[in-house]
Parts: C-alpha cells; sequence; structure tokens
C-alpha cells in the first residue's frame, strides 16, 4: 500500500524505502520496497505483535548506508516506539518504547544533510479526549544518534489540537514543518537548523 502519513527514502542503491502500517487486524508495522518506483514491491512481516505496543506510521531515519531506524506511533505505550535496521531495512529489530512521550498522536521525523535527526511530536503521553490524545504541545527536538534527543523548540503549546506534523529539509538548508492547527487550518513553518537553542530532556535516552 505504500507509505502511510510518512514520507519514504531513498536508498543508496535507489531504492524507495515506505514506512507502512495497517489497522484491520490490529495495529501493526511494516516496511515496504520498490525497486522500480512501484511497478513491483516486495514488504517485511509485522514488525510487532498487533496486541502489544500496537505501533502505526512509522517514520525513518537514516543513520548510514545500511542503518536504518523508525519511529512509530504507539496506541498502548505511552511512548513513541522504535527498531532499527543493520541491513538497510531488509530486517528489524523488535520494536521498544523510547523515552519520548506520546499520546497516540502522529509524528514525523527527518535526517538532515549534515547528519543530525529532526522529529516533530507532541511532548505528553496523556491521552484525553476522542482522537487519542490532547496533541498539545508540539514540540521539535534534535538528535546525532537517534537516542538522546535535545528539545529545540515548542511549535504550539496552547489548548487544542496541534497533529500530524510533515517534516522535510529543502535544497537551502532549510527545515520545513507542516501541521493541523486545531483540526482548522494547516499551519507551515520554516526553521534554520542551524539556529535552534537545543537544551537536554532527562527522558530523552532509549536503551539499545
Amino acid at each position: 500500500i505504500g507509505p502511510v502519513k510518512n514520507k519514504p527514502v531513498r536508498l543508496h542503491d535507489g531504492t524507495l524505502l515506505c514506512p507502512s502500517s495497517g489497522e484491520k487486524t490490529g495495529w501493526q508495522v511494516f516496511i515496504e520496497r520498490t525497486r522500480d518506483l512501484g511497478q513491483t514491491w516486495s514488504r517485511t512481516g509485522p514488525l510487532e505483535d498487533p496486541h502489544k505496543l500496537s505501533p502505526i506510521q512509522p517514520t525513518v531515519l537514516q543513520h548510514d548506508r545500511n542503518t536504518l531506524q523508525i519511529l512509530c506511533r504507539s496506541k498502548n505505550s505511552g511512548r513513541i516506539v522504535a527498531a532499527r535496521s543493520t541491513d538497510a531495512g531488509q530486517t528489524w529489530s523488535p520494536i521498544r518504547k523510547t523515552g519520548l512521550p506520546n499520546p497516540n498522536s502522529g509524528i514525523d521525523a527527518v535526517t538532515l544533510d549534515d547528519g543530525r535527526h529532526v522529529l516533530v511530536y507532541n511532548h505528553t503521553g496523556k491521552p484525553k479526549d476522542k482522537w487519542g490524545g490532547p496533541r498539545t504541545p508540539l514540540n521539535v527536538a534534535v538528535s546525532k544518534d537517534g537516542k538522546t534527543w535535545q528539545a529545540a523548540l515548542v511549535l504550539e503549546d496552547q489548548p487544542g489540537e496541534y497533529s500530524y506534523p510533515a517534516v522535510i529539509q529543502t535544497d537551502d538548508g532549510r527545515v520545513h514543518i507542516t501541521y493541523t492547527y486545531k483540526r482548522k487550518r494547516i499551519k507551515h513553518v520554516v526553521l534554520d537548523p542551524d539556529e535552534l537553542e537545543l537544551k537536554a530532556m532527562s527522558d530523552g535516552d532509549w536503551p539499545d
């Protein structure tokens, strides 16, 4: 079915790796790939028992030619969950909780040209409303390794829903973020990643 919510990434050999997921038989994540721009496809089996952490909507970080990481929304954990691959996405480690909170809301991330990773997410783990969580505040975090994250920016912190972010980096180095603004509008924010003021987060680590 191709990428679900979040964008595909192009690997060094030209393969498009698509972070995918399903909800019909329980929430579960798949990784799909195409070598010929969508004419033929292959995919992994589900990376997680749908009744455990219940992950969906993965986003992909690229650490090197063969080392990849996914970060996912999770229904059951109150945390962003993650897995790693060391063979360019063919096989994956078990999905584990990270130290980053998640109120069962969508996330997105991008690997920058300088190797850092930018994540956009709701920094709260307390679901309260009918969509799965308060979805405020909406935050930006930065990491060099995908394990230890630093707080970079609070995009929104007022009551309301700020959700379903998408993030890319353009050729001029700027980072573009879009997200729903109170489910009434779509907001577009442009950042210079070199000007972000980073702060340590006490719960920003997750175990190997």
